[in-house]
């Protein structure tokens, strides 16, 4: 018995019985049920489509979450301590050790960047310098080899203060554990290799290898002098009972003035977590691209099912059954092959936890703890079953107002018939539904909603775009080619596949050059246009009664160089405009400088790479109040204005000025350029060091080294950093991050090619019906072929040339207007978009066409 028999023989048992609206349902679900009996055939690319972007969304949320929950519970690890109390330049006075003391137990460490060398001069490298005292660490473990306590390897033997460091530290030098180096003045021998910190995460971003030693030892080196960049951190461990935020709060009151920046355990790395908030919203957003893209799928194949369903319809319609009915049967049927791909989807997203959990607490060192997360899960529960709701729905509403004559026959389905207000008004209310709750889950709603607006547009945009192939295919000139005159009346024919091919592949493919486009442009910047741009070496730490004799020093080393220097002190903003810093938002975009401690100056003149954009400039011989000038860019952002007052605290002590201009700098010249350049009264007598820069004209190898060598030999306390290097250090960031992009695209391509291949499909129907005819009127196979086949290299080229376009405009927007950055655009990019496109487009369009050439006539006839 068939499908069509068996439907007509129920419909006949049930139709005498009047029902209710429960009976109604009831009656719908067992239709349902028993139509599903077939099998999945034709939902295959339907339950692909929902899977990938449901497992998409799940994944990243679940990782997401993995990484933050893992932050929470080894806070006290990653801080170092329940309580973290921080000076800049300064150490902690009598007064503030003896209340620290009475908190808790108190572990005191040393941070600051200087160059370590061989003993001979040979060689030398940048560090990163932490020393210790002995009660470090207070929570977590340091991990060396030899595994021996921490206070062996770093205590002093034979004059000889002990150190571990970094594997690279060994690799830079070429030197292994047992040798001794320099560090300042002092002779230190290596004892170890530093395999594990718990507390890196809660410091800077280190540019160079960690040289871990003691207190004492970081003393001997004579690196510590007036004006050194030094962090002093005071890391407490509260009683049992103790609360940290409250014991915070009362020290903020307490030393209103010290220039603490106190943080608690519930806050261990702030950075990191809010860099792993903001690259999931992204990757989320990206997801449900995947999964809004995955939604035409959907559509494409309710719409599909339906017309394969013609009959059954029919029948249920001859039979008395309602539209409502009819859409209630197939709405049940459709929404629970939904379920199961949304619960292969959350199966996927569970597991990604599992898969990544080593990878990650290799790049991040978490102890990353794999667990199942339902609020990830619910979440993209939520987005898969929205989504095909809302485009079954379009699909659906036009079937339920066809007549049953219209069904019988085999050609003219659907196209004469409007979709009842109620199924479109729906839809877009679910779409409606969907965009708030990804602004709500987002931490930035600005960017969510930017990214919301930018898909519908795209939607909108290629939808016109596919119009406007069809209106150019209507209108071309007669050719006499019969394979290109087929293809192009295939493009603008009623129910042609051009709009679901430029709407399932375009997406996809302008979301890949946006990214790739980015990716070249930032790398092109950085690795290039920055290089060519930066000076070759920061030097940092340059004493007040050394910078003449430094300069003397390059000028001997470097003959024919350019070295600029200014005087350098870190300082901590504390009031603008006369309210706290607290009073500013976080999320806020010059919320940044208001994070952590500032490089500050101060200068008689205006500075280098800087213009004044309002108000004047002091007098060289001023000495009024004091007075600031302020970055431009970052004051309007802040909403300041030339006469307010901002509150800076430097070395424990405030200082207030009055803003008296703005000025505009050269941020990406990577000169010496400051947020805040007071007038020289404003430090009068504070002590600090300088910071200089160094171009030169024959920046080979040996002459950089040969610099390096000389100014760490004459000036062991002077850091050096060669720009290069910090350069290949960002760009090694950057790849990271890359990766994870072409990740998320990659999800969003495969959702492209998955639609594509399900609106294909879907048009086999019709492809079967023309290719018979024409095989009748005397076409060849050959003919049919080559015709399929120029329809979609037309097709697959629009399709490439609007995603080049669209791609490039929107990654002009980015790097442009939002990271102001030089615009670029590569060629290889849009020549592997359009290679893409067509292939794509020609190969699955011919693996499904191929099928349909191979249909006997007669059995098509027969149904005309």
């Amino acid at each position: 018995m068939s499908a069509l028999d068996s439907t007509a023989g129920i419909a006949a048992t049930a139709r005498p019985k009047p029902t209710n609206g429960r009976g109604n349902l009831k009656l719908a679900v067992r239709f349902a049920l028993r139509e599903m009996r077939g099998g999945l055939s034709g939902f295959y690319i339907f339950l692909a489509c929902i899977t990938l972007g449901v497992a998409a969304i799940a994944a990243v949320n679940s990782v997401a979450m993995m990484m933050t929950t893992g932050i929470a519970e080894q806070g006290r690890s990653i801080l170092g301590g329940d309580l973290r109390f921080a000076l800049v330049q300064r150490q902690a006075t009598d007064e503030e050790t003896t209340y620290l003391a009475d908190l808790g137990t108190v572990a005191e460490a040393a941070s600051l960047r200087s160059m370590v060398r061989l003993l001979d001069g040979s060689d030398q490298s940048l560090a990163e310098v932490k020393a210790v005292d002995g009660a470090y660490p207070l929570y977590g473990a340091v991990e060396t080899q030899p595994d021996v306590p921490l206070g062996d390897l770093l205590g002093e033997r034979d004059g000889r203060f002990g150190a571990v460091a970094a594997s690279e530290l060994y690799d830079r030098l070429g030197i292994e554990p047992g040798e001794t180096i320099k560090l300042g003045n002092a002779e230190i021998e290596l004892r170890g290799v530093l395999e594990r910190e718990p507390d890196v995460l809660s410091g800077r971003f280190n540019f160079a290898p960690r040289l871990m030693l003691s207190l004492d030892g970081l003393a001997a080196s004579g690196l510590i002098q007036p004006g050194s960049l030094v962090e002093y951190d005071y890391k407490i461990r509260l009683p049992n009972g103790g609360d940290a935020a409250a014991i915070a709060a009362q020290a903020k009151e307490h030393f209103p003035e010290s220039g603490f920046n106190i943080r608690t355990s519930a806050d261990a790395a702030p950075s990191l977590q809010r860099n792993i908030e903001r690259f999931s919203q992204f990757l989320t957003l990206v997801g449900l691209t995947a999964l809004i893209v995955g939604g035409v799928g959907v559509a494409n194949a309710v719409n599909a099912y339906l017309d394969s369903k013609r009959g059954v319809i029919a029948t249920f319609k001859s039979l008395g059954a309602g539209g409502g009915f009819v859409v209630t049967v197939y709405l049940i049927q459709i929404m629970l092959l939904a379920g199961v791909g949304i619960i292969l989807g959350l199966v996927l997203g569970a597991i990604a936890p599992f898969a990544t959990a080593r990878f990650l607490e290799s790049v991040v060192p978490i102890a990353a703890e794999a667990s199942v997360y339902p609020g990830a899960l619910a979440l993209a529960a939520v987005f898969g079953v929205l989504t095909a709701l809302a485009f079954a729905l379009l699909p659906l509403g036009r079937t339920r107002d066809i007549a049953a004559t219209a069904l019988f026959r085999e050609a003219g389905a659907t196209g004469g018939y409007r979709m009842r207000w109620a199924y479109l008004g729906t839809a877009l209310g679910l779409a409606l539904v969907i965009s708030a709750l990804a602004l709500v889950m987002a931490g930035d709603r600005r960017v969510a909603l930017i990214f919301l607006v930018g898909t519908a547009a795209a939607f909108v945009i290629l939808r016109g775009v596919a119009m406007a192939v069809q209106w150019f295919a209507a209108r071309a000139p007669r050719v006499r080619s019969t394979p290109l005159r087929l293809a192009i009346g295939n493009i603008h024919r009623p129910g042609a596949l051009t709009a679901s091919v430029v709407l399932s592949l375009g997406l996809g493919l302008t979301l890949l050059v946006t990214l790739a486009t980015i990716d070249y442009d930032l790398r092109q910047e950085i690795g290039t246009g920055m290089a060519s741009r930066a000076p070759d070496f920061f030097f940092v730490d340059i004493q007040n009664d050394q910078i003449d004799g430094f300069r003397q020093t390059v000028e001997t080393l470097a003959p024919g160089s350019s070295l600029n220097a200014a005087p350098m002190l870190r300082g901590r903003i504390t009031a603008l405009a006369g309210q706290d810093v607290s009073a500013f938002a976080e999320g806020h975009e010059g919320s940044w400088v208001l994070h952590g401690d500032r490089g500050l100056t101060y200068s008689p003149t205006l500075p280098e790479n800087s213009s004044l954009t309002e108000g004047e400039w002091w007098p060289e011989d001023y000495a009024g109040e004091p007075l600031v000038s302020f970055s431009a860019e970052e004051a309007g952002e802040l909403g300041l204005k030339v006469g307010d007052t901002l509150t800076v605290n430097v070395l424990g002590r405030n200082i207030t000025a009055r803003i008296a201009n703005f000025r505009a700098v050269e941020w990406e010249s990577l000169s010496i350029n400051f947020v805040m350049v007071f007038s020289p009264n404003a430090f009068a007598g504070a002590p600090h060091s300088w910071l200089a820069t160094l171009s030169m004209p024959d920046d080979g190898e040996v002459a950089e080294k040969a610099l390096i060598n000389g100014v760490t030999n004459a000036y062991p306390a002077v850091t050096t950093v060669r720009v290069k290097e910090a350069l290949d250090a960002v760009n090694g960031l950057i790849a990271q991050l890359a990766l994870a992009i072409r990740v998320a695209a990659a999800v969003a391509l495969i959702a492209s090619i998955l639609v594509l291949s399900g609106a294909l499909a879907a048009g086999n129907r019709s492809r079967i019906h023309d290719a018979v005819v024409l095989k009748t009127l005397g076409a060849t196979r050959l003919t049919l072929i080559r015709a399929f086949t120029t329809e979609y290299l037309l097709l697959g080229l629009a399709t490439g040339v609007f995603a080049v376009g669209a791609g490039a405009l929107a990654a002009w927007f980015v790097v442009v207007q939002i990271m102001q950055l030089p615009y670029v655009f590569d060629w290889t990019v849009a020549l592997t978009t359009l290679a893409v496109s067509l292939v794509l487009t020609v190969g699955i369009g011919l693996a499904g066409t191929w099928r349909v050439l191979g249909q006997k006539a007669a059995p098509v006839l027969r149904n005309l």
